[in-house]
């Protein structure tokens, strides 16, 4: 199933991705780099727990984090993960 993101949801999912071991997901960063979001089943379910994943380490750091400014941008952040991942949900249910 080919789902659509746009361009600042591409590129967290790309930075998610990059930082995972590239043996197991080089092949979906690839696709991911080219735009071509034609993900099987599997592959929607592991970026949905990957995404998940990462959304309760970024809060975690949102929580620990002193600085408002910094603050600010990773609860942006946050945000952009949470359509993301919404998409990905959404694109799992239809498959």
């Amino acid at each position: 199933m080919q789902f659509h993101l746009e361009s600042d949801e591409l590129k967290l999912l790309a930075d998610v991705l990059l930082e995972q071991d590239a043996a197991e997901y080089g092949a979906l960063l690839n696709r991911v780099m080219a735009r071509d979001l034609r993900f099987d089943a599997g592959e929607l379910e592991q970026t949905a727990n990957l995404l998940a994943g990462k959304k309760a380490s970024l809060k975690d750091e949102i929580a620990h984090e002193t600085d408002a400014a910094q603050k600010a941008k990773l609860e942006q952040k946050l945000a952009l993960l949470n359509r993301v991942l919404e998409r990905v949900n959404e694109a799992c249910v239809m498959f």
